[in-house]
């Protein structure tokens, strides 16, 4: 069973994720966090230096449970690496194509904005993001193990499928509609077809 310090520390990363994900990093003050998480100022700096570390702590934190999202997508049995690939690529669509979806990725929301402002909070996002891109390659390289992709660049290929539906993902936030989402779909079939 968690302690009471544990369940407050994660709850006020769960409440930074949800407002930091509808508003950003540098337009949330502490007391608005603090007074939604319902937790007194002295709370927060028992867990937390400053707003910068609670910052890359958030942002641990959602790697953290993505990965564990994505070992289990990528674990699948009985699927091959494409179908599993395809799955994490039709559930990226979905997340996005939701009214909720358009605030749920921190890596979209935040990296240009906290880029320039907190060198530890950019190489959170970098790992964060590599470890992804690691584990799509992964996967790349279980479908050409497996034959259902031809042998190719994984690492180059993994680098740009990501890239692809990060930039997606922007433009979807941009212009609130599918469409980028339907062609970075049509794209990543293309690109897995070769």
């Amino acid at each position: 069973m968690k302690t009471k310090h544990q369940d407050t520390r994660q709850h006020l990363l769960d409440t930074g994720r949800e407002i930091l994900a509808a508003r950003g990093f540098s337009s949330v003050g502490l007391s608005a966090l603090l007074l939604q998480a319902g937790v007194p100022k002295g709370s927060f700096y028992h867990y937390f230096e400053s707003k910068e570390q609670f910052g890359q702590a958030l942002l641990e934190d959602y790697f953290g449970q993505y990965l564990i999202e994505l070992d289990a997508l990528f674990g699948e049995p009985g699927q091959s690496g494409l179908t599993r690939l395809m799955s994490y690529w039709q559930e990226w669509q979905r997340r996005y194509c939701s009214p909720e979806g358009l605030r749920d990725c921190l890596v979209v929301k935040l990296s240009a904005e906290v880029a320039d402002l907190s060198e530890s909070m950019r190489l959170t996002l970098k790992d964060g993001t590599d470890k992804v891109i690691g584990r799509i390659q992964d996967c790349i390289e279980a479908a050409i193990a497996d034959g259902s992709l031809p042998r190719q660049d994984t690492a180059r290929l993994a680098t740009c499928l990501y890239q692809l539906w990060l930039g997606a993902s922007l433009l979807t936030k941009l212009h609130r509609d599918e469409r980028h989402m339907e062609q970075a779909m049509a794209m990543t079939r293309q690109l897995l077809a070769n």
